[in-house]
């Protein structure tokens, strides 16, 4: 019996035209998920922000070069949270974010610093620092894939990074230029030439480039908790911040860099005091294991055999 014979003749003809589409299978499409895809878009945003940020600088417009690495800077925070979120983390997405990292923040700030203040200097050595940076952000990045697969890693270091992140190492190094930016708006010359002094760049480079490689102890603020007494205050901090970054930013850019510097001795000695308690914890654990040792079947003393 046909499909059609089943339709009462009742139904009008547009009536019956919609209950055979809904009685027809639609194929099932394979591929990946549209959510899976999302975080390597937004890789591929962050990747294509750092490539703005070295044309914007050979046109010289050093503004909108910084800005393109904060933006990078901005998926790069995001990629990997939302692949955590959707499921959608891959070893590819893995790879992809690595590579997309050395460009926007490996290769983009030394192309912007030299741009700013080195092109002019007659000596080849003026690209030495700039390749420096360049090789230690590659390190940086190939020492954290590493790690991703180490398991003996203690359970106190899971909060720190060793040494100092990507983007917070381009946001360091890009000091000169945010200094820079602020002294152009508030029109000060000696803080002008400061800026483009080819010391500071130097300097700057190479202080970066040993803190990227470096074994210090950086906190990473992933599973930071704050207290419930100071939620509110971290609340009205923020929003401020943010008001004085939009009415300010060059200047709030440069008094960011010089915050997360004087951060780092204090994340250095929380690691400190976190590793001696667990080494105490430890210790005071195998002590009692030695003072109550587990007999095992062998050692138990046999009981004795009494006479029937």
């Amino acid at each position: 019996m046909s499909l059609n014979s089943k339709t009462p003749k009742s139904l009008s003809l547009r009536a019956r035209r919609n209950l055979l589409l809904r009685q027809k299978i639609r194929p099932r499409v394979k591929g990946i998920s549209f959510n899976r895809m999302i975080p390597n878009l937004l890789t591929m945003l962050g990747l294509c922000a750092g490539l703005i940020g070295i044309r914007s600088a050979i046109h010289g417009d050093f503004g909108a070069a910084v800005i393109a690495i904060v933006i990078a800077a901005c998926f790069d925070g995001l990629d990997g949270r939302i692949a955590r979120l959707l499921r959608g983390t891959s070893r590819f997405g893995a790879e992809l974010d690595s590579l997309a990292d050395f460009l926007s923040f490996g290769i983009s700030p030394c192309f912007i610093l030299y741009m700013w203040a080195l092109k002019d200097i007659k000596s080849g050595y003026a690209f030495v620092p700039c390749a420096m940076f360049a090789v230690c952000m590659a390190l940086r990045l190939a020492r954290f894939n590493a790690s991703l697969e180490d398991e003996e890693k203690p359970k106190y270091a899971s909060n720190f990074f060793t040494g100092v992140p990507a983007p917070a190492g381009a946001g360091i190094v890009l000091f000169p230029v945010f200094l820079g930016l602020e002294a152009n708006k508030l029109q000060w010359d000696f803080l002008i030439n400061i800026a483009h002094s080819e010391i500071l760049t130097i300097i700057m480079l190479v202080t970066t480039s040993f803190l990227l490689i470096s074994t210090i102890p950086i906190w990473s603020f992933k599973n930071f908790k704050v207290p419930t007494a100071y939620v509110l205050p971290l609340f009205l901090g923020t929003t401020i911040y943010a008001t004085v970054l939009v009415a300010d930013p060059w200047g709030t850019f440069a008094f960011s860099g010089i915050l997360y510097l004087c951060t780092i001795p204090l994340s250095y000695r929380s690691f400190r005091l976190l590793k001696a308690d667990a080494e105490a914890l430890h210790k005071e654990a195998s002590e009692e294991d030695e003072e109550d040792p587990i007999q095992t079947e062998d050692e138990a003393p046999t009981p004795p055999i009494t006479p029937p």
